[in-house]
């Protein structure tokens, strides 16, 4: 047979399935109402696994496929439902209310909680959120979780991951703990340097102040260094003005280029990162969800049932969808033997259709879920 016509068979084929896909997305759609009448769970796990067992049968040496192709027509299925039935959820009645709001352009005033001092990379992360906002100083990442919190500032700057040293996990664990919503997001390119007292050799150091991830994001620097303490602070600019107001020609601290202008400070060693492809991340923080016009992420924190193909259930829905998924990290559960959480950050727009419908399916079956905002990235 010529590959002509057997591509015509295929498209023969093709025709007669979609013909049937529609019909039993049509039949789903009356399940749905069937469900919803009679206030029945949208998932039915026993009949699934009753289907693909018996498909398995079926397809013989071909089962393998056979059941990857069942599996995604349960998800669509699932997900035409969920659109369909209006079983209440925390998700809907939030992503709605914000999304009434109709809030078209980000603020670029107010005060904003920021973590460290002048100089610092927070700093330059808030200018560039809100440029022209008033920043409030404070010592931790806690402190600025319970500024905005408490309403002291209308939102709070936090770095949530850098990219050679990874995520911020002290900020995910205030996030899981605390209801903030992220609003708006922007990546530093973080070069740095270590700096001193005018006058001072490398040969003087004794002792190196800065914040652990940059510790971390300098480790083979540092490695090089012999008989050299390392003092972790709140912040690196904290370390550039601890150095300056000690007056300790022995002292140098890893910090940003500003510091050295602003501090009275002298670069030793310029880009002293491990890479150079060295990217933080920060996100803006507020008390309430604010979803303004072009957010196009979605964060999100959710537990899925200790079992296997659990967190595979959780991705089929977004694959059944098209969403793409940017992030996604386990973390594990204090006090609970090999029980994970996950944070996922998603590409996705809340006004598509299928969207939040799918985040509501996500909320009945997962055993936490935790929607952290929608928001775009400068």
């Amino acid at each position: 047979m010529e590959l002509s016509e057997i591509r015509k068979h295929i498209d023969e084929v093709d025709d007669q399935m979609l013909e049937l896909f529609l019909r039993r997305m049509d039949l789903s759609e009356e399940v749905a109402a069937y469900k919803s009448a009679h206030h029945l769970p949208l998932l039915n796990r026993q009949r699934e696994r009753e289907i693909l067992a018996d498909v398995g049968t079926k397809a013989g040496g071909k089962e393998r496929y056979a059941h990857r192709l069942f599996s995604t027509l349960f998800e669509l299925s699932r997900a035409r439902q969920a659109e369909l039935i209006s079983a209440p959820t925390h998700v809907h009645d939030l992503v709605t209310a914000a999304l009434a709001e109709q809030r078209e352009v980000f603020p670029q005033t107010g005060l904003v909680a920021c973590q460290g001092t002048e100089g610092g990379n927070s700093q330059t992360a808030a200018d560039r959120l809100l440029p022209r906002g008033n920043l409030v100083y404070v010592k931790t990442f806690q402190a600025v979780v319970s500024a905005v919190e408490s309403g002291l500032c209308k939102c709070g700057i936090l770095p949530i991951e850098n990219s050679s040293n990874g995520s911020v996990r002290a900020v995910y664990d205030l996030l899981q703990s605390h209801h903030l919503f992220i609003v708006r997001s922007t990546r530093l390119c973080i070069r740095h340097e270590l700096l001193a007292l005018p006058g001072t050799r490398m040969e003087d150091i004794t002792t190196i102040y800065s914040h652990g991830q940059a510790l971390g994001q300098c480790s083979k620097f540092l490695g090089n260094l012999e008989h050299v303490q390392l003092v972790p602070c709140e912040n690196t600019a904290v370390a550039a003005k601890r150095v300056a107001e000690s007056r300790d020609s022995h002292a140098a601290a890893i910090s940003s280029h500003p510091c050295t202008a602003l501090y009275g400070l002298d670069c030793l060693c310029q880009d002293i990162q491990d890479s150079d492809n060295n990217y933080t991340r920060f996100i803006c923080v507020t008390r309430d969800p604010e979803i303004y016009a072009g957010s196009d992420r979605i964060s999100l924190i959710l537990a899925c049932d200790n079992k296997p193909g659990a967190l595979y259930e959780i991705l089929a829905k977004l694959a059944a969808l098209g969403i793409n998924m940017t992030k996604l990290e386990s973390c594990p559960v204090t006090g609970r033997n090999f029980e994970f959480i996950f944070f996922l950050e998603l590409e996705a727009n809340l006004r598509a259709p299928g969207v939040l419908p799918m985040l509501e399916e996500l909320e009945r079956s997962c055993q936490s879920f935790h929607f952290l905002g929608s928001y775009s990235e400068v």
